[in-house]
């Protein structure tokens, strides 16, 4: 059994426009499926098959940016961006769409303490602060990075070694946040720095961070590149720009060479 639903829906066109779709759900099983062609791919294949090249990425981010400014505009925070759940709508024209609500909330909801895929996780969340749309300019961030190098920019370990790559990468967490996080106390110590326990000995280790910079682990060398995806990847939410903000760079008002 099928049934038409009609839903809000971020259709890229040639000129991102916005529109109302239905789309189509249907019953598999008791479980409420949607179904997409199957000549769709998400950026992980685009990834694997090395179709990304570093020109598409300026176009990728925008068309990301206006998907999540109308998200934001209606109060929805995605909470699970990713490159599973962004799909190339063509190749040709490099256009996207945005996908997969089913984590999403809304910024007036009880928000829950466990959001977003640990490696595109803002640390507010890692640190059980209270989070806004924000949250899906980190994740953005880090899924830029990752098509321009190709590799994960924070790889799926311990919560505790990913902070220790965020403060590596971009300074250390200011004590206000460290304060104020309800998660706090399982990575840092009373001093605020970062530890863990060790399994073998039932010990506490402190972690020092690895300081080195973006533009050295991306080996990027586009100032204007690096200085938006700073922006993105700034620590404290407080001083992340909105999407609204993002799109007004000019980095993505940069034309090719």
């Amino acid at each position: 059994m099928t049934r038409q639903i009609s839903t809000t829906f971020y259709d890229f066109t040639t000129t991102f426009i916005i529109r109302n779709v239905s789309s189509l759900f249907v019953n598999y099983f008791d479980q409420t499926c949607t179904s997409f062609k199957n000549s769709i791919k998400n950026l992980v294949e685009m990834l694997i098959l090395r179709f990304v090249g570093c020109r598409y990425v300026r176009f990728i981010a925008r068309q990301c940016l206006e998907a999540l400014e109308f998200l934001h505009h209606l109060g929805i925070i995605h909470c699970d961006l990713k490159p599973e759940n962004i799909l190339m709508k063509s190749y040709k024209r490099c256009e996207i769409k945005v996908i997969d609500l089913g984590s999403s909330c809304f910024q007036s909801d009880n928000l829950c303490l466990y959001v977003q895929s640990r490696s595109y996780r803002a640390p507010e969340v890692m640190l059980g602060l209270s989070y806004d749309p924000k949250i899906d300019l980190w994740s953005l961030g880090c899924i830029l990075a990752e098509l321009w190098s190709g590799e994960v920019l924070f790889p799926n370990e311990a919560v505790v070694m990913i902070l220790a790559q965020m403060i590596g990468l971009f300074g250390p967490i200011n004590t206000e946040m460290l304060l104020n996080g309800q998660e706090t106390h399982k990575y840092f110590t009373e001093e605020y720095d970062l530890y863990y326990m060790n399994e073998e000995t039932d010990q506490m280790e402190l972690i020092i961070p690895e300081e080195t910079s973006l533009e050295d682990h991306l080996q990027v060398f586009d100032s204007g590149f690096v200085d938006f995806l700073s922006n993105l990847l700034e620590i404290d939410p407080e001083r992340r720009p909105t999407a609204k903000e993002a799109l007004a760079h000019p980095w993505l008002s940069q034309s090719y060479e």
